[in-house]
C-alpha cells in the first residue's frame, strides 16, 4: 500500500478507538452495556443487523466462492439473509414479551436452569467460533497488505477488536457497527464492484471471460446449497449475536422490519461479491489461495486513497462481526453461568467488570484457535453446525409447541451436541452430516420425551411461556 492508503486505514482504526472510549461514558448500567439501552430506531438498527451478518467470513468467503464457482457463490450469504428475514417474520413477535439478554435466558424461562446452562455452553462455543472466523479473516487481510506472518497478523487484528469491545460493550459495538455499515456499503457497492467490472471490460465481457460453469446459479452444487440452508438459514434464526442485536431495538415493530430489510441487503451484498470474485478470476487467475481474492484484486485495480477506503471496508466487515460475536459469548458466560451459578447478586458495575474480564479471556482463546484452524469457511461451518444442530430444534419447537417439557428440551440439546461432536470426529469438520444428524436427533428426543415421559413441571412451562 502507498502512504495515502496507510493513512486512510490508520485513521479508520483511530476512529474506532475513539468510539470505544465514547462507549465507556454511555455504558453506565447492565442494560446499557449489554443491549445499548434498547433504544435503537429503524435505520440504525438495520445498519447494526447488516453489519453483524456481513462479517469477514461473508465478505472474503463470498469473494472466494465467486472466484471458485462463479455467480453461485451468492448462496452462502443469501442463506444468512433468508435466516434473518425469517427471524423477523416468524420469531421476533414470539420473543418480544420476554425480558432477557440471551437465548439461553429465554430457554431457561421456558425450560428451567439446567436447559439454560447447557444451551449457554453450546451457544458460547458457537459464538467463540464466529470470532475465530473473523480473526482468521483479519489475519489474511493484514498478511496480504503488509506481508507480515499470518499468525502475527491475527494477533494484531484480534487485539484491535478486543480493545474497543472491552471498553464500551454494546454501545461501542453499536456505534462502530453504524460506521462500519456505511464504510462497507460504500466500499463494496460504490467502489470495489464498479472498478472490478470496469477492469474486465464490463459485465458482458466478464461472463464471456469466465468458464461457462461460472454462469450457473447451481454450479456450487445442490449439496452445498443444502448445506448452507441447514447451517445458515436455521443458524441465523437462533444466533446469540443476532438476537442480542435484535434486543437493542426500541420496539418489536422496529426489530421485525429491520431484520427483514437486513436480509434483503444481504442478498444484494452476496451478488456483488460473487461478481467481484469472478472479476478476480479473470484478472488474477493464478492466485496461490482464492481466500486472498478480494484483497489481491483491490491491490491490483484500485487507485491510492480508494484502496485504503475499500480495505477499511473489509476490516469493517471483519471487526463488526468479531466484536458482536465475542460480546455475545461473554454475555452468555456472564449472565447465564456466572450470575446464575457463581454470584447471583452482582451489581451493574460488577456485571460490567466481569464481562470485560470474560471478553479478554475469550479474545485470547479465539486468537489461539484462529492460529490452529486458519481457514475461514471451515471455522464458520463448524460454528453454525454446533448452533443449528443443537439449539434450533428446542428453541423453535419450544416457542410454538407449548406442551414441550423441561426434560425434553434439556436432553434434546445434550443428545444433539454429543451426536454433532461425535460425527465431526467420524466424518470430518467439513461434512454436512453432523448438522443433519444433530437436527434429526433433536427432533426425535424432544418429541419422544414430551409424548412418552409424564412431566410434573408442565404447568411451570406454560406459566413461563406466558410471562
Amino acid at each position: 500500500m502507498g502512504a495515502l492508503d496507510t493513512v486512510v486505514l490508520l485513521a479508520y482504526f483511530g476512529v474506532l478507538i475513539i468510539v470505544g472510549i465514547i462507549g465507556i461514558k454511555k455504558a453506565k448500567s447492565e442494560k446499557d452495556f449489554v443491549l445499548a439501552g434498547s433504544r435503537l430506531g429503524y435505520f440504525t438498527h438495520v445498519g447494526c443487523l447488516a453489519a453483524v451478518i456481513i462479517g469477514g467470513a461473508a465478505t472474503m468467503g463470498t469473494t472466494t466462492l465467486g472466484y471458485d464457482f462463479g455467480i453461485s457463490g451468492f448462496w452462502f450469504v443469501s442463506m444468512m439473509g433468508l435466516g434473518i428475514a425469517a427471524l423477523g417474520l416468524f420469531v421476533v413477535n414470539k420473543i418480544g414479551g420476554y425480558e432477557v439478554f440471551t437465548i439461553s435466558q429465554l430457554l431457561g424461562k421456558r425450560f428451567g436452569e439446567e436447559t439454560q446452562l447447557i444451551s449457554a455452553i453450546v451457544t458460547a462455543i458457537y459464538t467463540l467460533m464466529i470470532v475465530v472466523t473473523q480473526v482468521i479473516g483479519m489475519g489474511n487481510v493484514i498478511h496480504v497488505l503488509l506481508g507480515w506472518p499470518v499468525v502475527t497478523s491475527m494477533i494484531i487484528g484480534g487485539s484491535i477488536v478486543l480493545f474497543y469491545t472491552i471498553l464500551g460493550g454494546m454501545w461501542s459495538i453499536t456505534l462502530t457497527d453504524i460506521i462500519q455499515f456505511v464504510v462497507m456499503t460504500v466500499g463494496v457497492f460504490f467502489i470495489m464492484l464498479p472498478y472490478s467490472v470496469d477492469s474486465v471490460g464490463g459485465l458482458a465481457a466478464l461472463f464471456t471471460s469466465v468458464p461457462e460453469t461460472h454462469h450457473s446459479v447451481t454450479n456450487i452444487g445442490w449439496d452445498r446449497i443444502f448445506q448452507y440452508f441447514l447451517l445458515y438459514f436455521f443458524g441465523l434464526m437462533v444466533s446469540q449475536d443476532i438476537w442480542q442485536r435484535v434486543f437493542t431495538a426500541k420496539s418489536t415493530k422496529v426489530a421485525k422490519s429491520s431484520a427483514i430489510s437486513a436480509g434483503v441487503y444481504s442478498a444484494f451484498y452476496a451478488i456483488a461479491l460473487s461478481l467481484v470474485g469472478m472479476c478476480a478470476l479473470v484478472l488474477l487467475p493464478n492466485l496461490d489461495s482464492s481466500q486472498t481474492a478480494f484483497t489481491s484484486l483491490a491491490l491490483e485495480i484500485l487507485p491510492p486513497g480508494l484502496l485504503g477506503l475499500v480495505l477499511a471496508s473489509v476490516c469493517s466487515a471483519l471487526m463488526s462481526n468479531a466484536s458482536g460475536a465475542i460480546f455475545a459469548s461473554a454475555t452468555l458466560i456472564t449472565n447465564d453461568l456466572i450470575k446464575v451459578y457463581v454470584k447471583k447478586d452482582m451489581t451493574d458495575k460488577e456485571v460490567i467488570k466481569t464481562s470485560r474480564l470474560v471478553i479478554l479471556g475469550l479474545g485470547v482463546l479465539a486468537i489461539v484457535f484462529s492460529m490452529w484452524i486458519q481457514n475461514i469457511l471451515v471455522a464458520l461451518d463448524m460454528a453454525y453446525a454446533i448452533l443449528s444442530g443443537a439449539i434450533f430444534v428446542p428453541l423453535i419447537i419450544g416457542l410454538y409447541w407449548k406442551r414441550v417439557t423441561t426434560k425434553a428440551a434439556f436432553y434434546s440439546i445434550i443428545a444433539s451436541s454429543i451426536v454433532i461432536f461425535s460425527t465431526f470426529v467420524i466424518y470430518g469438520i467439513t461434512s454436512t452430516l453432523p448438522i443433519i444428524f444433530g437436527l434429526i436427533t433433536g427432533v426425535i428426543v424432544i418429541v419422544g420425551i414430551t409424548l412418552l415421559v409424564p412431566s410434573s413441571n408442565l404447568g411451570l412451562n406454560n406459566k413461563a411461556s406466558n410471562s
